[in-house]
Protein backbone atom coordinates (compact mmCIF):
# COMPACT_ATOMS: atom_id res chain seq x y z
CA UNK A 1 0.00 0.00 0.00
CA UNK A 2 1.36 3.35 -0.91
CA UNK A 3 1.02 6.63 0.98
CA UNK A 4 0.43 10.34 -0.03
CA UNK A 5 1.72 12.83 1.28
CA UNK A 6 -1.59 14.18 2.15
CA UNK A 7 -1.63 11.32 4.86
CA UNK A 8 1.71 12.21 6.83
CA UNK A 9 0.98 15.51 9.29
CA UNK A 10 4.53 17.26 10.25
CA UNK A 11 4.00 19.37 13.64
CA UNK A 12 6.30 21.96 15.07
CA UNK A 13 7.65 19.34 17.30
CA UNK A 14 8.57 16.69 14.98
CA UNK A 15 10.22 18.48 12.82
CA UNK A 16 14.08 17.64 12.72
CA UNK A 17 16.62 20.32 14.45
CA UNK A 18 13.96 22.17 16.03
CA UNK A 19 13.83 22.11 20.01
CA UNK A 20 10.60 20.66 21.61
CA UNK A 21 8.66 23.95 23.82
CA UNK A 22 8.02 23.45 27.18
CA UNK A 23 4.27 21.66 27.93
CA UNK A 24 2.10 23.44 29.96
CA UNK A 25 1.04 21.35 32.72
CA UNK A 26 -2.09 21.57 34.88
CA UNK A 27 -2.19 23.07 38.16
CA UNK A 28 -3.97 19.60 39.16
CA UNK A 29 -1.54 17.15 37.42
CA UNK A 30 1.28 18.95 39.27
CA UNK A 31 -0.39 17.92 42.18
CA UNK A 32 -0.65 14.46 41.37
CA UNK A 33 2.51 14.43 40.49
CA UNK A 34 4.40 15.89 43.44
CA UNK A 35 2.38 13.40 45.79
CA UNK A 36 3.62 11.10 43.67
CA UNK A 37 6.77 11.78 44.08
CA UNK A 38 6.91 12.50 47.83
CA UNK A 39 5.07 9.47 48.56
CA UNK A 40 7.45 6.11 48.99
CA UNK A 41 7.24 2.98 46.26
CA UNK A 42 4.70 0.35 47.17
CA UNK A 43 5.94 -2.85 47.15
CA UNK A 44 4.59 -5.16 44.08
CA UNK A 45 2.73 -7.77 45.03
CA UNK A 46 3.70 -11.13 44.75
CA UNK A 47 1.90 -13.06 41.55
CA UNK A 48 0.15 -15.75 42.94
CA UNK A 49 0.60 -19.11 41.50
CA UNK A 50 -2.68 -20.77 39.96
CA UNK A 51 -4.29 -23.40 42.25
CA UNK A 52 -5.39 -27.20 41.30
CA UNK A 53 -8.63 -27.74 42.67
CA UNK A 54 -9.92 -31.38 42.10
CA UNK A 55 -13.38 -32.39 43.06
CA UNK A 56 -13.38 -36.21 44.25
CA UNK A 57 -16.17 -38.09 45.43
CA UNK A 58 -16.86 -39.73 48.38
CA UNK A 59 -16.55 -42.82 47.19
CA UNK A 60 -12.61 -41.70 45.39
CA UNK A 61 -11.98 -40.20 48.92
CA UNK A 62 -12.21 -43.83 50.50
CA UNK A 63 -10.19 -45.64 47.96
CA UNK A 64 -7.58 -42.82 48.71
CA UNK A 65 -7.73 -42.99 52.47
CA UNK A 66 -7.66 -46.79 51.91
CA UNK A 67 -4.97 -46.93 49.92
CA UNK A 68 -2.90 -44.71 52.35
CA UNK A 69 -3.77 -47.39 55.42
CA UNK A 70 -2.64 -50.52 52.99
CA UNK A 71 0.51 -48.71 52.52
CA UNK A 72 1.37 -48.13 56.33
CA UNK A 73 0.30 -51.63 56.88
CA UNK A 74 2.55 -53.04 53.97
CA UNK A 75 5.28 -51.18 55.52
CA UNK A 76 4.52 -52.42 59.16
CA UNK A 77 4.07 -56.18 58.54
CA UNK A 78 7.49 -55.99 56.20
CA UNK A 79 9.22 -54.58 59.49
CA UNK A 80 7.58 -57.03 61.62
CA UNK A 81 8.72 -59.67 59.37
CA UNK A 82 12.11 -58.30 59.49
CA UNK A 83 12.22 -59.59 63.47
CA UNK A 84 13.85 -56.23 64.59
CA UNK A 85 10.69 -55.30 66.75
CA UNK A 86 10.48 -58.58 68.44
CA UNK A 87 14.84 -58.46 68.60
CA UNK A 88 14.25 -55.36 70.51
CA UNK A 89 11.79 -56.23 72.92
CA UNK A 90 13.24 -59.52 74.17
CA UNK A 91 16.33 -57.52 74.51
CA UNK A 92 14.66 -54.95 76.59
CA UNK A 93 13.34 -57.52 78.61
CA UNK A 94 15.98 -59.09 79.28
CA UNK A 95 18.05 -56.48 80.22
CA UNK A 96 14.85 -55.96 82.73
CA UNK A 97 15.39 -59.15 84.57
CA UNK A 98 18.93 -59.29 84.56
CA UNK A 99 19.06 -55.84 86.48
CA UNK A 100 16.06 -57.52 88.87
CA UNK A 101 18.54 -60.33 89.57
CA UNK A 102 21.72 -58.27 90.48
CA UNK A 103 18.69 -56.15 92.89
CA UNK A 104 18.31 -59.47 95.03
CA UNK A 105 15.28 -60.73 93.08
CA UNK A 106 16.68 -64.11 91.76
CA UNK A 107 15.17 -68.01 92.10
CA UNK A 108 17.37 -68.65 95.63
CA UNK A 109 14.57 -71.30 97.43
CA UNK A 110 12.57 -73.89 96.06
CA UNK A 111 10.38 -75.57 98.38
CA UNK A 112 7.87 -78.84 97.81
CA UNK A 113 4.63 -79.93 99.48
CA UNK A 114 2.81 -82.74 98.73
CA UNK A 115 4.94 -84.85 97.73
CA UNK A 116 5.05 -88.54 97.99
CA UNK A 117 5.66 -90.48 95.40
CA UNK A 118 6.93 -88.47 92.14
CA UNK A 119 10.91 -88.20 91.54
CA UNK A 120 12.10 -84.86 92.84
CA UNK A 121 13.88 -84.40 89.13
CA UNK A 122 10.58 -84.63 87.15
CA UNK A 123 9.66 -81.80 89.39
CA UNK A 124 12.39 -79.73 89.11
CA UNK A 125 12.87 -80.29 85.70
CA UNK A 126 9.24 -79.63 84.91
CA UNK A 127 9.26 -76.21 87.06
CA UNK A 128 11.89 -74.78 84.32
CA UNK A 129 13.69 -72.72 87.31
CA UNK A 130 17.18 -72.81 88.70
CA UNK A 131 19.43 -71.23 91.11
CA UNK A 132 20.18 -67.57 90.35
CA UNK A 133 17.71 -67.32 87.51
CA UNK A 134 15.73 -63.82 88.03
CA UNK A 135 12.09 -64.65 89.46
CA UNK A 136 10.45 -62.49 87.79
CA UNK A 137 11.10 -64.08 84.86
CA UNK A 138 9.63 -67.71 85.69
CA UNK A 139 6.24 -68.18 83.66
CA UNK A 140 4.36 -69.24 86.55
CA UNK A 141 1.61 -70.78 84.27
CA UNK A 142 3.64 -72.41 81.71
CA UNK A 143 5.60 -73.77 84.44
CA UNK A 144 2.26 -75.04 86.32
CA UNK A 145 0.92 -76.83 82.84
CA UNK A 146 4.34 -78.58 82.94
CA UNK A 147 3.83 -79.85 86.43
CA UNK A 148 0.39 -80.86 85.94
CA UNK A 149 1.36 -82.94 82.69
CA UNK A 150 3.35 -85.04 85.00
CA UNK A 151 1.48 -88.72 84.99
CA UNK A 152 1.66 -88.99 88.88
CA UNK A 153 0.48 -85.54 89.33
CA UNK A 154 -3.59 -84.68 89.93
CA UNK A 155 -3.23 -81.02 90.34
CA UNK A 156 -0.58 -78.08 91.04
CA UNK A 157 0.12 -74.60 92.64
CA UNK A 158 2.89 -72.42 92.34
CA UNK A 159 3.68 -69.32 94.61
CA UNK A 160 5.92 -67.02 94.05
CA UNK A 161 7.29 -65.67 97.39
CA UNK A 162 9.50 -62.28 96.67
CA UNK A 163 12.31 -61.66 96.58
CA UNK A 164 13.71 -65.34 96.16
CA UNK A 165 11.99 -68.31 96.82
CA UNK A 166 9.50 -70.53 95.06
CA UNK A 167 7.33 -72.57 96.39
CA UNK A 168 6.00 -75.64 94.85
CA UNK A 169 2.33 -77.51 96.12
CA UNK A 170 1.29 -80.67 94.73
CA UNK A 171 -1.84 -83.23 94.62
CA UNK A 172 -0.50 -86.33 93.90
CA UNK A 173 -2.58 -89.08 91.76
CA UNK A 174 -3.82 -91.62 94.54
CA UNK A 175 -3.94 -95.57 93.48
CA UNK A 176 -6.95 -97.28 93.61
CA UNK A 177 -6.27 -100.13 92.00
CA UNK A 178 -4.12 -102.36 90.31
CA UNK A 179 -4.81 -102.76 86.33
CA UNK A 180 -3.16 -105.86 85.44
CA UNK A 181 -2.61 -106.66 81.61
CA UNK A 182 -0.92 -109.67 80.95
CA UNK A 183 1.53 -110.46 83.40
CA UNK A 184 2.08 -106.97 84.46
CA UNK A 185 0.41 -104.75 86.51
CA UNK A 186 0.20 -101.00 86.79
CA UNK A 187 -1.58 -98.50 89.66
CA UNK A 188 -4.57 -96.66 88.58
CA UNK A 189 -6.08 -93.92 90.24
CA UNK A 190 -10.29 -93.29 90.61
CA UNK A 191 -10.06 -91.37 87.16
CA UNK A 192 -8.47 -94.41 85.30
CA UNK A 193 -5.01 -93.09 84.79
CA UNK A 194 -2.23 -94.68 84.76
CA UNK A 195 0.38 -93.95 87.61
CA UNK A 196 3.68 -94.97 86.65
CA UNK A 197 6.32 -96.37 89.21
CA UNK A 198 7.04 -99.80 91.46
CA UNK A 199 3.52 -101.39 93.30
CA UNK A 200 5.27 -101.75 96.47
CA UNK A 201 2.98 -100.93 99.24
CA UNK A 202 0.40 -101.37 97.51
CA UNK A 203 -0.05 -105.05 96.63
CA UNK A 204 -3.56 -105.02 98.52
CA UNK A 205 -5.61 -103.00 96.26
CA UNK A 206 -8.35 -104.50 93.76
CA UNK A 207 -7.30 -105.70 91.14
CA UNK A 208 -9.16 -104.38 87.48
CA UNK A 209 -8.63 -106.46 84.76
CA UNK A 210 -9.95 -106.74 81.02
CA UNK A 211 -9.77 -104.52 78.03
CA UNK A 212 -11.21 -100.49 78.90
CA UNK A 213 -11.44 -101.48 82.77
CA UNK A 214 -9.50 -98.57 84.01
CA UNK A 215 -11.68 -96.00 82.24
CA UNK A 216 -14.60 -97.42 83.87
CA UNK A 217 -12.76 -97.32 87.49
CA UNK A 218 -14.45 -94.45 88.55
CA UNK A 219 -18.10 -95.73 87.89
CA UNK A 220 -17.22 -99.17 89.30
CA UNK A 221 -16.09 -97.75 92.82
CA UNK A 222 -19.06 -95.90 92.77
CA UNK A 223 -20.95 -98.85 92.38
CA UNK A 224 -19.44 -100.84 95.40
CA UNK A 225 -19.51 -97.68 97.46
CA UNK A 226 -22.99 -98.32 97.86
CA UNK A 227 -22.85 -101.25 99.77
CA UNK A 228 -19.33 -100.49 102.23
CA UNK A 229 -19.45 -103.80 104.23
CA UNK A 230 -18.59 -106.11 100.86
CA UNK A 231 -16.92 -103.59 99.09
CA UNK A 232 -14.34 -103.96 101.23
CA UNK A 233 -14.11 -108.21 100.51
CA UNK A 234 -13.52 -107.07 96.86
CA UNK A 235 -10.32 -108.41 95.33
CA UNK A 236 -10.74 -108.19 91.88
CA UNK A 237 -13.37 -106.84 88.99
CA UNK A 238 -13.18 -108.39 85.74
CA UNK A 239 -14.52 -105.90 82.38
CA UNK A 240 -16.44 -108.67 80.38
CA UNK A 241 -16.85 -107.40 76.71
CA UNK A 242 -16.39 -104.09 77.66
CA UNK A 243 -20.13 -104.12 78.67
CA UNK A 244 -20.35 -105.48 82.49
CA UNK A 245 -18.38 -106.23 85.51
CA UNK A 246 -17.34 -109.54 87.36
CA UNK A 247 -16.82 -109.27 90.73
CA UNK A 248 -14.25 -111.44 93.20
CA UNK A 249 -14.51 -111.83 97.07
CA UNK A 250 -12.47 -112.42 99.37
CA UNK A 251 -9.64 -114.06 96.95
CA UNK A 252 -9.06 -113.50 93.72
CA UNK A 253 -8.33 -117.29 92.42
CA UNK A 254 -11.04 -119.22 95.09
CA UNK A 255 -13.08 -116.35 95.95
CA UNK A 256 -16.74 -116.35 95.41
CA UNK A 257 -17.82 -114.57 91.66
CA UNK A 258 -20.64 -112.60 91.36
CA UNK A 259 -21.97 -111.96 87.89
CA UNK A 260 -23.18 -108.65 87.44
CA UNK A 261 -25.52 -107.60 84.68
CA UNK A 262 -24.94 -104.87 81.81
CA UNK A 263 -28.15 -103.01 82.84
CA UNK A 264 -29.57 -102.53 86.53
CA UNK A 265 -25.94 -103.32 87.59
CA UNK A 266 -26.51 -101.17 90.96
CA UNK A 267 -30.03 -103.51 92.08
CA UNK A 268 -28.34 -106.72 91.34
CA UNK A 269 -25.34 -105.42 93.74
CA UNK A 270 -27.81 -104.81 96.38
CA UNK A 271 -29.30 -108.35 95.75
CA UNK A 272 -25.88 -109.82 96.47
CA UNK A 273 -25.17 -107.45 99.55
CA UNK A 274 -28.52 -108.87 100.78
CA UNK A 275 -28.11 -112.30 100.51
CA UNK A 276 -24.70 -112.52 102.25
CA UNK A 277 -26.05 -110.75 104.74
CA UNK A 278 -29.27 -113.29 105.30
CA UNK A 279 -27.56 -116.11 103.52
CA UNK A 280 -23.74 -116.17 103.71
CA UNK A 281 -23.86 -117.70 100.17
CA UNK A 282 -19.66 -117.07 100.39
CA UNK A 283 -19.44 -119.49 103.57
CA UNK A 284 -21.67 -122.36 102.03
CA UNK A 285 -18.97 -123.41 99.21
CA UNK A 286 -20.66 -121.74 96.47
CA UNK A 287 -17.84 -120.52 94.06
CA UNK A 288 -20.35 -118.21 91.30
CA UNK A 289 -23.63 -116.25 91.78
CA UNK A 290 -25.38 -114.75 88.18
CA UNK A 291 -27.53 -112.44 88.54
CA UNK A 292 -27.92 -111.28 85.26
CA UNK A 293 -31.27 -112.24 85.22
CA UNK A 294 -33.67 -110.21 87.68
CA UNK A 295 -35.90 -112.61 88.75
CA UNK A 296 -33.51 -115.71 89.00
CA UNK A 297 -30.24 -116.60 89.64
CA UNK A 298 -27.19 -119.19 89.11
CA UNK A 299 -25.70 -120.59 92.06
CA UNK A 300 -22.68 -122.70 91.33
CA UNK A 301 -20.80 -124.85 94.12
CA UNK A 302 -17.49 -126.28 93.84
CA UNK A 303 -19.43 -130.00 92.71
CA UNK A 304 -22.07 -128.30 90.31
CA UNK A 305 -24.48 -125.33 89.05
CA UNK A 306 -27.47 -124.73 91.05
CA UNK A 307 -30.23 -123.28 88.91
CA UNK A 308 -32.12 -121.07 92.31
CA UNK A 309 -35.38 -119.26 91.98
CA UNK A 310 -35.09 -115.58 94.12
CA UNK A 311 -38.44 -116.16 95.44
CA UNK A 312 -36.83 -119.17 97.13
CA UNK A 313 -34.39 -117.17 98.99
CA UNK A 314 -36.02 -114.71 101.52
CA UNK A 315 -34.49 -113.46 104.92
CA UNK A 316 -35.63 -115.59 107.50
CA UNK A 317 -38.29 -113.32 108.75
CA UNK A 318 -40.23 -114.02 105.84
CA UNK A 319 -39.61 -117.91 105.44
CA UNK A 320 -41.11 -117.52 108.91
CA UNK A 321 -43.96 -115.90 108.29
CA UNK A 322 -44.57 -118.06 105.12
CA UNK A 323 -44.61 -120.87 107.34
Amino acid sequence: MRLNPSDIVITADDRPGVHRAPRQISAKRQTATAAATAAPARPKAKRRLPRLRLDMTPLQKLAGAGLLVTAVMVSGLALWHSGKPQRLVRDTGMAFLNSTAEAGFQVADITVSGRRRTPAEQLVSALGARYGDPILGVDIAAARARVEALPSVRAAAIERRLPGALHLSIVERQPVALWQTDSSFVLVDRDGHNIPGAIEGFEDLPLVVGDGAPARTDELFALLATEPELAARVKAAVRVGNRRWNIKLDDVEKGLEARLPELDTEAAWHRLAELEKTRALSGKQITMIDLRVPDRMVLKSSREPTAVNTASIAPPTAMARER
